[in-house]
């Protein structure tokens, strides 16, 4: 892997040990880690400044950083997609899988879809009896741009998206990959963002050329997400979708 993930194993500690030491407060109905940092830090952190997917949300990126934003695309690898044969979610580890070593969070006992509601939630409640299982919490969606008062209930008002879908990677060489290199795309938090579950389900495996979040204000914020799990997994993109994340990056 490359050098943007060299400063993984310690944000992936002090994140563990964040998210833990909140647990009791969190537990009993208290606010989020990012609860009293007002309106802005709701909106989230942008790509630029969160190389390892552990802080909150996805913010629009500054005028004043676009030229690097292009510059991390520019540097991706172009290759056709390949056919989607042989492809099943279960080559990825079976769905938020705990033990995906070698990325943050991974075993500390809770699965990965409710550490990323945990992580990107505000005003997080829990099961009864549990730290772990997430029962409702409020999410700004970036690709939306909405709030979302999510509840259990309805668990599929809010989905996790994987930025890169697991299916175009497959085709674009994950195919190839060993097992464990798989595990750790499917449940690193880089390649992971709550959001609305309408928008996931409408993007399925899409790349940028083909789908982009509603949002427009996010869209180059998006593209660089999306090249910053490429360039990690050293995982190559077609050429429309290299030329549309430059072109919603100003290039």
């Amino acid at each position: 892997m490359r050098g943007t993930r060299s400063i993984r194993g310690g944000a992936a500690a002090l994140l563990a040990v964040a998210l833990l030491a909140g647990c009791e407060d969190i537990g009993r109905g208290g606010a989020g880690p990012e609860a009293d940092t007002g309106a802005p830090a709701a909106r989230g952190a942008g790509p630029l400044d969160n190389p390892d997917g552990t802080r909150a949300g996805l913010a629009a990126l500054p005028e004043g950083r676009l030229a690097e934003a292009r510059s991390l695309i520019e540097g991706l690898a172009v290759k056709g997609r390949g056919p989607k044969t042989g492809y099943d979610r279960d080559e990825f580890g079976y769905a938020w899988m705990d033990t995906a070593d070698g990325v943050p969070l991974a075993r500390n006992g809770c699965d990965t879809r409710n550490d990323l509601l945990r992580l990107h939630g505000r005003n997080v409640r829990f099961r009864d009896g549990s730290d772990c299982v997430v029962v409702s919490m409020d999410l700004h969606d970036p690709y939306t741009g909405k709030d979302i008062a999510w509840r259990k209930a309805k668990a599929a008002e809010v989905q996790i998206d994987h930025v890169v879908p697991l299916s175009y990677s497959w085709q674009l060489g994950a195919a190839r990959w060993p097992e464990d290199k798989r595990r750790r795309l499917a449940n690193d938090p880089l390649n992971l963002l709550p959001v609305d579950g309408r928008e996931n389900s409408a993007k399925g495996d899409s790349g940028p050329a083909s789908w982009l979040p509603p949002n427009k204000a996010i869209r180059c914020s998006y593209a660089v997400r999306f090249a910053q799990v490429a360039d990690a997994y050293e995982l190559p993109v077609t050429g429309a979708d290299k030329q549309a994340m430059l072109r919603w990056c100003g290039g």
